[in-house]
C-alpha cells in the first residue's frame, strides 16, 4: 500500500518536473538494448508500480518472466537484479572490483554517516582500513574466543528472564523477538564497551536506545521518492530524513558520551583497562604491534563504527532467531529432532558452550535453512558500478544501483528441492555454507563487501536458538495450529515479522 501511496505522489508532481526531465539530453545514455532485458517502463516513473510494500517478493515475480538478470527503472536510477546463484557470482566474485562501490540512500546520508561508515564507505583506502581494523581488533578468532565466557554470560541471562516468565506467569506466552533483542543488546554492548545497553529494567538510557534502534530501522528501510527523483531530494516529501535526524543523533551522541567518557578514564593511573573492543579500539595507533598492519582510528570514526556494531548486530540477528523460532513451531518433528540432538550430545541439564556448536549438525541446518528462507537483508545492501561492465553478456553502465535478490535466490526451483518449504535435512551432508563461497546462499552477502560480522552472528544464533530449544518447550498460544501462524514479512533493513511471534515456555528441567 506504501508504495502505490508514492507513486501516487509521485505522479502529482510529474507536471512539474515533466518538463525538466524530457529537456535533458540523451546521448550519453545507454542504449536499452545493451541492458539487461526487464518489464516495460512507464514515463517518469519507470517501473515503481511494479513493485510493492515487498520488493523482494515483486522483483522475484518479475525475475520468472524477465530473466536471472534484470534491468528496470526506478524513476530516475537504472537497477540491476540478480536473481540466481550464477548472475550472483558474476556481480560478488567475477566482476567484483568494479561493482564495489555502494548506492547511498538519503536516509543513509543523514547526519554524514555514510563517509564513516564500513558498510556505505566506497571500496577505497578508508574503506581498506576501516575494514581492516575490525578484521584484525573485533571479528578475529581469537579475539572472538577471547569473549566467548561473557556471550554465554548473557546467555544465560537470557535463559533466566524466559525461565522467571513462565513461573511467575505459567501458560502465558512472550515476545519472543523482546526478549532476543535485549539479550543480543546485551551481549554485544557488555563485550564492546562494557555496558548492559539492553537492560530496560533499570535503565531508561537502555529503553530510549531500544527504541530508537527500532525507529531508525524503520526509516531507513522505507521507500523514499527522492532517492529515485533527484528533484524531489531536498524536499523530504515523507519526512523520512527529518525524523531520522534527530534519532541518529541521539545515538551517536550516546556513543560520543561512552568514547569521551574512556577516553577521560584512560588518562587517570588508576585506570583497569575494560579489555573490551573499545580499549582495543582507541588502543590502535598508540602501540606499534596494534598497528603493525597500517590500522588508524580516531574517537570520530569510532562512534560511526559503534552505530554500524549494534545496528547489524541486533537487527540481523534477531530476526534470524524469531524466524527460526516460527518455524521450529510450525513444524513441531523438526523442533523433536533437534531437541533430540540436544538431549543426546549436550544432555539435559547442561547448559549449551559455542565450543560444542560443531558437533551439532542438526542445529546448524536449522540455522542454515532460517537464512536461506529468511535472508536478514533479502536484496542486501544496495551496490553501484563504479564503470561500465559486462555481466552475463549485459552492460551494466556506470552509475547504476545494483541488487542481489538472495531471498529469490534462496527459493529458486532450479537450485533447490521444495524450496518453499521448512526442511533443514537437505542441509545434512552437504558443504554449502554461508561463508560467501557458494552463491545459492547469501544471507551475509560476497565478495569484498561480506559481512564482517557473519562469524561473530553465527555464534550468536547457534548458541541463543540452541540454549532456548533445550531448556524449554515451546507452545503457540491460545491453541493456534502450527499451521496457522502468522508468516507475514516486513521488509527493511532486516526481513522481520510483521506480527511479533508469541511463544508459551516451559521448563524442561531446573537450571
Amino acid at each position: 500500500m506504501e508504495f502505490l501511496l508514492n507513486c501516487l505522489l509521485c505522479l502529482i508532481f510529474t507536471v512539474t518536473i515533466l518538463r525538466l526531465l524530457l529537456s535533458r539530453k540523451h546521448s550519453n545514455q545507454t542504449p536499452a538494448a545493451k541492458l539487461p532485458p526487464g518489464p516495460t517502463r512507464l514515463p517518469i516513473i519507470g517501473n515503481i508500480h511494479n513493485l510493492d510494500a515487498n520488493p523482494h517478493k515483486s522483483l522475484a515475480e518479475l525475475a520468472k518472466v524477465h530473466g536471472p538478470l534484470m534491468s528496470i527503472k526506478l524513476g530516475k536510477v537504472t537497477t540491476i537484479v540478480a536473481s540466481s546463484p550464477a548472475a550472483a557470482r558474476e556481480i560478488l566474485q567475477k566482476q567484483d572490483k568494479l561493482l564495489s562501490d555502494r548506492y547511498v540512500t538519503l536516509a543513509m546520508e543523514v547526519v554524514d554517516h555514510h563517509n564513516f561508515s564500513l558498510p556505505l564507505l566506497p571500496a577505497e583506502a578508508k574503506w581498506r582500513n576501516l575494514r581492516k581494523v575490525c578484521n584484525s581488533c573485533i571479528f578475529a578468532t581469537q579475539k572472538l574466543d577471547s569473549y566467548r565466557e561473557l556471550r554465554r554470560e548473557k546467555v544465560l541471562e537470557l535463559l533466566e528472564a524466559v525461565r522467571l516468565n513462565a513461573s511467575e506467569r505459567p501458560g502465558e506466552a512472550i515476545d519472543v523477538r523482546r526478549e532476543v533483542f535485549r539479550a543480543t543488546l546485551n551481549s554485544l554492548s557488555s563485550t564492546i564497551i562494557s555496558l548492559d545497553l539492553g537492560d530496560v529494567e533499570r535503565s531508561e538510557t537502555a529503553r530510549e536506545f531500544r527504541e530508537l534502534v527500532r525507529r531508525i530501522i524503520e526509516q531507513t528501510g522505507k521507500f523514499n521518492l527522492g532517492d529515485y527523483f533527484p528533484v524531489l531530494a531536498r524536499m523530504d516529501l515523507q519526512g523520512i530524513q527529518r525524523r531520522l535526524r534527530p534519532q541518529l543523533e541521539k545515538v551517536l551522541n550516546l556513543f560520543q558520551w561512552v568514547v569521551d567518557e574512556r577516553l577521560e578514564k584512560m588518562k587517570s593511573e588508576s585506570y583497569v583497562p575494560a579489555n573490551d573492543m573499545l580499549d582495543k579500539l582507541l588502543a590502535i595507533g598508540e602501540d606499534d604491534e596494534d598497528n603493525h598492519e597500517g590500522a588508524t582510528m580516531d574517537p570520530f570514526c569510532i562512534k560511526h563504527l559503534l552505530w554500524d556494531l549494534f545496528v547489524a548486530g541486533t537487527d540481523a540477528t534477531v530476526s534470524t532467531i524469531e524466524w527460526a523460532m516460527t518455524e521450529l513451531l510450525r513444524n513441531p518433528v523438526t523442533l523433536a529432532k533437534v531437541k533430540e540432538e540436544l538431549d543426546q550430545i549436550i544432555g539435559k541439564g547442561n547448559h549449551l558452550h559455542e565450543s560444542d556448536i560443531h558437533r551439532l549438525p542438526y542445529l546448524q541446518a536449522i540455522v542454515k535453512e532460517t537464512l536461506r528462507l529468511h535472508p536478514p537483508g533479502p536484496l542486501l545492501l544496495p551496490r553501484r558500478a563504479s564503470a561500465d561492465v559486462e555481466v552475463c553478456g549485459f552492460l551494466v553502465p556506470e552509475g547504476a544501483q545494483i541488487l542481489v535478490n538472495v531471498w529469490a535466490i534462496g527459493r529458486d526451483s532450479l537450485t533447490w528441492d521444495d524450496p518453499n518449504s521448512f526442511v533443514p535435512e537437505r542441509f545434512l551432508g552437504s558443504k554449502v555454507d554461508v561463508k560467501g563461497n557458494d552463491f545459492e546462499l547469501l544471507p551475509f552477502g560476497g565478495g569484498r563487501r561480506i559481512c564482517p560480522g557473519a562469524s561473530l552472528a553465527l555464534r550468536m544464533l547457534h548458541m541463543m536458538l540452541g540454549s532456548m530449544v533445550h531448556w524449554f518447550e515451546w507452545e503457540l498460544p491460545d491453541g493456534v495450529p502450527p499451521e496457522k501462524v502468522d508468516m507475514e514479512e516486513e521488509f527493511g533493513l532486516a526481513l522481520q515479522k510483521v506480527k511479533p511471534l508469541l511463544a508459551v515456555p516451559t521448563p524442561r528441567s531446573a537450571m
